[in-house]
């Protein structure tokens, strides 16, 4: 393998100074990077308020866009339709029938293990001693309502429709608004990726234009909404190393309940073992897990159902009237600051819902909502109303109220079912962590790693090994270092609190800006539940001492490294922007004919080197960086060049006659091809180039067959203007025999060029970019930059992990300062 190292910017920076990446938004001032949009007072539309790809190099808007979508002068044939296609858009999946049935089920095993077990430990965690029925009353009055509120109507009935395009959680409703607001950068080589859907000024209500115009021209606001969308998927993450060690801990110790004198190191032996294995059995996927994990937990809510149901046959009935809220609110008055503490255990009861939320992408919003409506909800109310009816009339049982409360003759059947239950409850917090780091991947805040797609029918069902293995490391370690749930309890619940408040403010946000709902209709249901939300965070926070610290903690930490990926990749986009210009900027061609530079970079002629040049760009839409370098510097062409560049589309397979865009550019043998491919297709394999060369070949013989059609259907002394940008063979008023002749002499020379190229030599040509701090920079700064590379340096795909010879690849070095 060939290496070239180029060491200085590719050319003056004084004339293509460093800009917005955001296009068609007026700069605002001290602003940085982001802009301010102007709003019409009488209604119309601004004619500039418009979605706009964010590109590197953006340029204040005009009336002509000039900056955003370039004259066909300017970018010549660049400017071609292979690079934008309406099916690159993330395709969101509707599912009906038998496989929503399915779904469905499939969602019980995943998403309630968790909020699912909570009836083990509620009562226990909310009173430290036998309660007073009244008390009881209003404890159970606070879950029905809170179940109903906080879940129900919050969750399943509202957040699950803020969904972006089938992905739930946070993060995915702070991308969802990116899409309808100018509050975030793109990476310029995937912005055509995302569709923008921002509703122009006269779309929205007056209200709602000045709320819009007053958060995206805020820098405070926009990086608050940054910070939350982060701070939401760390802090599940960070329940994400409590919740499996939490649960299968408290199964193991469950078996106290038989044999009293186990052993502490037994106890932690045997939990670590399971974890293990609960780690070991991801790579299968969530449809193959599902096949054990969905009747467990459908067993076990069953038994709470069933349970529920015996204890207020027998009991009492008469905690029904629980269902008057104002029994809860007489509990918190009469309680007062030990009702508000107790609180803290009674939001035990919904721990769970954000990865509701976050799972949304496994699933559908269909599939959970029957599953919860139909079936989840109604046994979680007759599992507590039931264990309510118990304690009333047998207070002590407080303590551990579902095995004391079970049936006779049930005890042992209830306690396998609780442990594996118990086990099964770490699967909604580990599903909702790969689901949410692929989509902080997407959004640049965090270094590309292996994602597998483990469903052909459902795409948004994912594995991602490394937070695999990662997790199960980390749960190992807070298992064995707690021992027991009772301090893992401590650590429990703040960070699901946040979470839910941080989801309430979101989702209040898309309903204004993507909905298009008035603020001022949008405000009480969002004071209402915002209240309910700070309640209950306010009584979590006071676990911040006895361990909840170490979740918070955990969470910034993560929150931090995410922020500073993204931060780095901006500096990045900034440094790589004075490449992004179609081939028509870098090289022209001469009165002689002759390739050359353009004025710009001194007019140098280009040498051709025989051979055939596949010139990488992953996702880009323009001139390959690499390119540039490679003839700014060397100022040599292959004699046949071919910009490739991958499409990822997030689909098993892309069909064959799909999957290839050829198209010519302004340089003379000169092509791009745009590769479509889902997640189950390979591309790199060791015949790419000849691959290539194919698709080349039919879009070469295509053109020439529609090219020889249209001239036999053109009357003598027409104009064919196919391919006039860079050449006028075609462009004459000759005899239509005379155009099949040019025709034909030039599809025979450009097809013979491209043989004898290919046949010559094949050159995987790629390009290693290294980045180096600015001299100058100020320390803190220089300290961040230096991490990022240091993270980059050791995340970077290695070349030699591709199929291809190498003894064909050769690798262009750059070094860019940031």
């Amino acid at each position: 393998m060939a290496t070239v190292r180029i060491a200085d910017v590719p050319h003056p920076k004084e004339e293509h100074p460093r800009t917005n990446l955001q296009d068609g938004v007026r700069s605002s001032g001290g602003d940085g990077i982001y802009g301010r949009q102007s709003f019409s007072r009488s209604g119309t539309a601004d004619p500039l308020d418009d979605i706009y790809n964010i590109r590197s190099r953006s340029k204040p808007p005009s009336t002509n866009r000039r900056g955003i979508r370039m004259s066909t002068l300017d970018r010549g044939e660049d400017a071609d339709p292979g690079l934008q296609n309406p099916g690159d858009f993330k395709q969101k999946q509707v599912f009906k029938g038998k496989l929503l049935l399915w779904l469905a089920y499939q969602s019980i095993g995943v998403i309630y293990g968790d909020i699912g077990t909570s009836p083990l430990y509620v009562y226990s965690s909310t009173f430290s001693s036998a309660p007073s029925r009244q008390d009881l009353i209003g404890v159970l009055s606070i879950i029905i309502w809170s179940l109903f509120m906080m879940v129900t109507v919050k969750y399943v009935l509202v957040i699950l429709h803020a969904d972006n395009d089938g992905e739930g959680g946070t993060f995915s409703t702070y991308s969802l608004l990116s899409r309808y607001m100018n509050i975030t950068n793109r990476d310029p080589r995937e912005a055509s990726l995302v569709r923008l859907q921002r509703h122009l000024s006269g779309d929205l209500e007056r209200a709602g234009q000045h709320v819009r115009q007053r958060l995206e021209s805020s820098r405070f606001a926009r990086g608050l909404l940054k910070v939350m969308g982060v701070l939401a998927v760390t802090m599940v993450i960070s329940d994400g190393l409590l919740t499996p060690a939490q649960s299968v801990l408290g199964a193991v110790q469950g078996i106290e309940v038989v044999h009293p004198s186990i052993s502490k190191r037994t106890v932690i032996g045997v939990t670590d073992a399971i974890l293990v294995a609960l780690f070991i059995v991801q790579p299968l996927g969530i449809t193959k897990i599902t096949f054990a994990f969905a009747p467990i937990v459908i067993i076990w809510l069953g038994f709470n159902a069933i349970f529920g149901i015996y204890n207020l046959v027998k009991y009492d009935a008469g905690v029904f009237k629980a269902f008057n809220p104002g029994y809860g609110f007489d509990f918190l008055v009469r309680n007062g600051e030990q009702g508000w503490r107790m609180l803290g255990g009674i939001l035990l009861a919904f721990t769970g819902v954000e990865a509701l939320f976050a799972d949304l992408g496994a699933f559908s919003r269909r599939a959970v909502q029957l599953s919860w409506l139909c079936y989840t909800f109604p046994c979680l109310l007759l599992a507590y109303i039931g264990q309510a009816a118990y304690i009333s009339v047998h207070p002590e049982a407080y303590s551990n109220p579902f095995f004391k409360a079970a049936p006779p003759g049930t005890i042992y059947p209830a306690l396998v079912v609780a442990i594996l239950a118990a086990i099964v409850a770490s699967q909604a917090i580990i599903t909702a962590t790969f689901q949410l780091l692929a989509q902080v991947m997407k959004l640049s805040y965090f270094p590309q790693i292996k994602v597998i797609h483990t469903s052909r029918i459902f795409h948004g069902q994912l594995y991602i090994p490394v937070a695999n293995w990662l997790l199960m490391i980390g749960t190992i370690l807070v298992a064995s270092i707690y021992n027991n749930t009772t301090s893992l309890g401590n650590a429990y619940g703040v960070c699901v609190m946040f979470v839910t408040f941080f989801d309430t403010c979101m989702v209040s946000l898309a309903a204004m800006f993507v909905w298009r709902i008035s603020p001022f209709k949008v405000f009480l249901p969002w004071l209402i539940i915002a209240c309910l939300d700070g309640t209950y965070l306010s009584s979590a926070l006071t676990k911040v001492p006895n361990g909840a610290w170490f979740t918070i903690t955990l969470a910034s930490v993560l929150a931090f490294v995410l922020l500073l990926w993204r931060f780095g990749k901006e500096q990045q986009w900034f440094a790589e922007a004075e490449d992004r210009f179609p081939t028509s900027h870098f090289v022209t061609t001469g009165p002689d004919g002759q390739l050359r530079l353009t004025d710009r970079f001194d007019g140098a002629p280009l040498s051709t080197t025989r051979g055939f040049g596949i010139f990488f760009d992953k996702a880009g839409e323009t001139t390959p960086i690499v390119f540039s370098q490679f003839a700014l510097k060397l100022t040599a062409m292959p004699e046949v060049i071919v910009f490739f560049h991958l499409r990822p589309l997030e689909t098993p397979s892309v069909a064959p006659e799909n999957r290839h865009a050829v198209s010519r550019l302004a340089i003379p043998n000169c092509y791009r091809l745009v590769v479509r491919y889902g997640y189950n297709d390979e591309i790199i394999t060791p015949n790419l180039a000849s691959v290539i060369a194919e698709q080349i070949r039919r879009y070469l013989a295509e053109k020439h067959f529609h090219l020889q059609r249209q001239v036999s259907s053109d009357p003598p002394g027409t104009t064919t203007n196919e391919n006039q940008a860079n050449s006028t063979d075609y462009a004459t008023t000759a005899s239509p025999t005379e155009k099949k002749m040019a025709s034909e002499e030039r599809y025979d020379d450009e097809l013979a060029k491209l043989n004898t190229a290919y046949a010559h030599n094949v050159l995987y040509i790629m390009g290693k970019e290294q980045m180096k701090i600015k001299e100058g920079t100020n320390y803190a700064r220089a300290v961040l930059l230096w991490i990022f590379l240091w993270i980059r340096d050791n995340t970077r795909n290695k070349m030699a992990n591709l199929r291809i010879p190498t003894d064909k690849v050769i690798e262009v070095g750059f070094l860019k300062e940031i």
